[in-house]
């Protein structure tokens, strides 16, 4: 059928087009949405605006409270601060633009403006204290606003958990539709069919119905490039992804200008892949908006940088947490009296295999039965991972949840054969399956944690795996590091909180079980 709709490309395509593939006519009216997978903004920024005030209040209470500012006695004048608090730190929140979805929901760019809501609050809160006579020193109104900055960042990053959390359920999403039907726009369908988290629900593709056949889109795609307002005048709240090497510059121009007349989200495409948006600058030629791309590279005194600070924070880690490695080990050797450590063969830096360390989560021989499980294997590509693996131990699945049996890999960071933060630590078997662009990853030290652990550990798709360690090689800077670090924190938390969350509601289950009359008629 294909061959014989190329050989009648006509100014009549289309319509030839549509009497051959019924499926590609245009939806003139669109099919109707379910109201309650509708884009739900508002709900979430006063929920996170709750989070904030939460923690201002917070902030300024423990600074009373601990007498920096007023004496306790001084109750007025400690209200009176707290409300003047709250309400500047608002302020300096609204401003840097803290409340809308594309800044708050990027990590290393929420951080970058809290450290500058916590300027804006120190500088605002002085003066206005001043004009209003209010015995203050500068010191106090300092250590109050580092509080805030502390808080904030806390209360924002379990928010964001919660919200990842959620989006991955599929509540508080926002409908897109990606405009372009070449391979570009394939890729990015799959992006983001591949991160839930991102809160993101594809609605379909327009463009061209033979590019959206050759590219694997014929089922998504919905209508022309031309008819996409029309198509979405009955999707409320959705938005659009506009791929622009698929659409020629005056069609882009003329699709986007009609977009943005129906009030409609517009996002652009540019095609460019793997290049952390911190790296490209804006250098337009005669107001048209060009970009330039910066340099970057783990390198030099970088490289030198980044060594210093695994060895300061690995070491004192070591010390800080020996307490907790005596109990652990203490766990697992009363659990099957078997080793406390498991030692792996991974590959590093240039290819060359260490052992890597972790605490033994899993019975002593795992990796014998590994082979026998391979049939359950839950990801694609070459890693293995199982949800309930039955080989790993009561103390293991606690150790795993919560990511401790991860700690003893600071003595890989001491040695020099692992980083901080960086790629997965391949097994030799899998990197015997990776391409040339894939083995780049070998370029730096593997990683304790890594952006792929942060941000998709429990995508079962090896593209995210590729993308986002080649994403790290490529992009590296030391604030990404501490963004990632960040990241892990919030990701262990997050998952001891849900794990608890499941404990419990498991009890009350098999309780409520018990009390049933079915159980009661079995006990009978």
């Amino acid at each position: 059928m294909i061959r014989e709709i190329n050989t009648t490309l006509t100014a009549e395509t289309p319509q030839v087009l549509e009497r051959a593939l019924p499926e590609f006519a245009v939806a003139a009216v669109p099919a109707p949405v379910d109201p309650a997978d509708h884009d739900h903004q508002p709900d979430l920024r006063r929920r996170l605006m709750l989070t904030d005030g939460a923690a201002l209040l917070l902030s300024w209470f423990v600074v009373a409270a601990y007498e920096v500012v007023f004496p306790l006695h001084a109750v007025g004048k400690t209200a009176l601060l707290s409300v003047i608090a709250v309400a500047v730190g608002y302020w300096s929140i609204y401003i840097n633009e803290l409340y809308l979805a594309r800044v708050s929901m990027v990590r290393a760019v929420e951080l970058s403006r809290l450290f500058r809501v916590g300027a804006t609050m120190a500088i605002s809160l002085i003066v206005v204290l001043r004009v209003l006579h209010l015995d203050t020193r500068i010191r106090e109104v300092l250590w109050g606003s580092l509080l805030t900055v502390a808080l904030l960042t806390i209360g924002r990053s379990a928010f964001r958990a919660w919200v990842s959390t959620a989006r991955r359920d599929g509540r508080f999403v926002r409908h897109v539709m990606v405009v372009g039907a070449n391979r570009d726009a394939a890729d990015l369908v799959e992006l983001i069919s591949e991160h839930p988290e991102t809160g993101l629900r594809l609605i379909g593709v327009a463009g061209d119905p033979m590019d959206a056949i050759s590219n694997g889109l014929r089922s998504l795609r919905k209508c022309y490039t031309e008819d996409v307002g029309a198509f979405l005048r009955g999707h409320d709240n959705a938005g659009v992804i506009l791929v622009t090497t698929a659409l020629e510059t005056d069609e882009l121009s003329s699709i986007l200008r009609d977009l943005q007349s129906r009030r409609i989200h517009v996002q652009l495409s540019n095609g460019v892949r793997g290049i952390n948006y911190r790296r490209l600058r804006v250098a337009p030629i005669v107001h048209e908006p060009l970009y330039y791309v910066e340099q970057s590279g783990l390198q030099g005194r970088q490289a030198l940088a980044k060594r210093a600070i695994d060895i300061v924070l690995s070491l004192g880690g070591i010390i800080a947490l020996s307490p907790l490695f005596l109990l652990i080990a203490a766990l697992i050797k009363l659990t099957d009296r078997g080793p406390v450590f498991f030692g792996q063969v991974r590959v590093g830096k240039d290819s060359r295999q260490f052992r890597v360390l972790k605490f033994r989560s899993m019975v002593v021989d795992a990796e014998a039965r590994l082979k026998e499980l391979q049939a359950a294997n839950e990801r694609s590509g070459p890693l293995f991972k199982m949800e309930r693996d039955p080989r790993i131990t009561r103390v293991g699945h606690i150790l795993r949840e919560t990511s401790l049996d991860e700690l003893p890999q600071l003595i890989n960071v001491l040695r020099g054969e692992m980083s901080l933060v960086g790629p997965r630590p391949a097994l030799p078997a899998e990197v015997a399956q990776f391409d040339e662009r894939l083995l780049e990853r070998t370029k730096v030290r593997p990683g304790i944690t890594g952006l792929w652990q942060v941000e998709a550990r429990d995508n079962p798709s090896f593209n995210a795996y590729r993308r986002l360690d080649l994403f790290y090689v490529d992009n590296w800077t030391a604030s990404l590091d501490f963004v990632i670090m960040l990241a892990t924190v919030e990701q262990v938390a997050a998952k001891g909180v849900h794990m608890l969350v499941k404990r419990r509601k498991a009890d009350v289950d098999a309780v409520g079980e018990l009390s049933s009359p079915a159980s009661a008629n079995v006990a009978a």
